[in-house]
């Protein structure tokens, strides 16, 4: 495979988490300032050297001046393109090219929602109804994004023979995972039986297999891998990264059962000089149980329709040879509208050995994967400890 000439040309510094599960009555604004100013100190910097910023909210286009204002940030380099919740793993790919241009030498990543403490989901779906239209589906009150990622289930379970109970062991997996995370919001014991006979939301999903609604907050400052090991003890170099999207609407995808990770994924291993074989750890945006499944065939895990027999038996759970979504995910640890950051944040956790009782012993390389709309736009990342 080619690399690139950017392989590994960033590195992730520090992390920081705020908020997580229900904030407690505060604001976006102050638990994405808290998570930012957590991963500024941990990354070797002072606020002051912070002159590049990357963030966007589903709720405000004006997001990024609104955090860089209220940050104290004057920055040289600043962008919030929003991809839905693949955007923060897209933003390692904008982050690298403003820093290999020379625009900036220090940039935050950064978001949070509180969709759990301050729930307004009724004016936030009116408000994108009237902003983002979709003139196949709008018309007919399809509740959205549930009833798109079922129709994919279906698909795949019409087309492949994907059972309801591998569906259920994605979520099972989740909360196993989530138990040994002290910063998980779901840790109620969970069995495939409880997932199936739970409520059904769209079929064939039921409550237990769409995601949560919590709060947090989550930030990440990547600088230059030149500069890297002055700063931090344990950078974290992003060897490769790709994006793609295909559609806005489910009712516009060629095919339910293959989303763009094939191609984002594609472009991740190709600059990296990686193949699946060499990943020690995967971080797969879980929003649905169907997703992981869909990602692991497209990302080159398994191939196309296998992945509900990959997963089964434990094999993605604590202590199975695939481990997968090691802080709960999506689906039992943390969802505040957007995920992807949270999965990059449990990479770099995992890649420097500090993941305590869910460590996976020798981890050095992880991908990362973010989702957002309705299998519309995927994102692709390749972590690792070495260049």
């Amino acid at each position: 495979m080619s690399t690139g000439t950017s392989r590994g040309s960033i590195a992730i510094l520090g992390t920081g988490l705020a908020g997580m599960g229900h904030a407690g009555g505060a604001t976006e604004q102050e638990i994405i300032a808290r998570a930012s100013c957590l991963a500024i100190e941990r990354s070797g910097l002072r606020k002051s050297d912070i002159d590049g910023i990357i963030t966007s909210s589903l709720t405000s286009p004006w997001w990024v001046m609104r955090m860089a204002e209220y940050l104290g940030i004057r920055p040289r380099f600043s962008d919030s393109t929003m991809f839905g919740g693949s955007a923060f793993i897209a933003d390692l790919k904008i982050a690298q090219m403003a820093i290999d241009a020379g625009e900036c030498e220090n940039v935050l990543i950064c978001y949070g929602a509180t969709p759990r403490s301050a729930p307004s989901s009724s004016k936030i779906n009116q408000m994108r109804a009237e902003l983002d239209p979709q003139p196949y589906e709008h018309p007919y009150k399809a509740f959205n994004p549930v009833s798109s990622y079922a129709l994919a289930a279906a698909r795949h379970m019409y087309e492949y023979g994907t059972t309801r109970r591998q569906l259920a062991e994605v979520a099972v997996a989740a909360r196993q995972w989530a138990q040994l995370n002290p910063d998980a919001f779901s840790k109620k014991p969970l069995s495939v039986d409880d997932v199936i006979n739970a409520r059904m939301i769209s079929d064939p999903f039921t409550t237990l297999d769409c995601c949560l609604v919590t709060d947090g907050a989550g930030a990440i400052v990547v600088s230059s891998a030149s500069r890297a090991k002055a700063l931090h003890a344990q950078p974290i170099y992003v060897l490769g990264s790709g994006f793609a999207h295909w559609h806005r609407q489910i009712s516009c995808m060629e095919d339910l059962t293959v989303t763009p990770a094939v191609e984002s994924g594609r472009k991740a291993f190709a600059q990296a000089g990686l193949t699946p074989a060499d990943i020690d750890v995967v971080q797969l945006y879980d929003a649905f149980t169907i997703n992981p499944i869909l990602f692991l065939e497209d990302l080159g895990f398994c191939k196309k329709g296998e992945g509900g027999a990959f997963i089964e038996g434990g094999r993605i759970a604590p202590g199975g040879a695939f481990p997968m979504n090691t802080n709960g995910g999506g689906l039992s640890c943390v969802h505040p509208g957007m995920y992807s950051l949270f999965l990059i944040i449990e990479a770099v956790t995992q890649l420097r050995g500090q993941g305590m009782a869910r460590q996976v012993a020798g981890a050095q390389t992880a991908l990362v994967h973010g989702n957002g709309g309705v299998l519309s736009s995927e994102a692709t990342a390749i972590l690792s400890s070495e260049l």
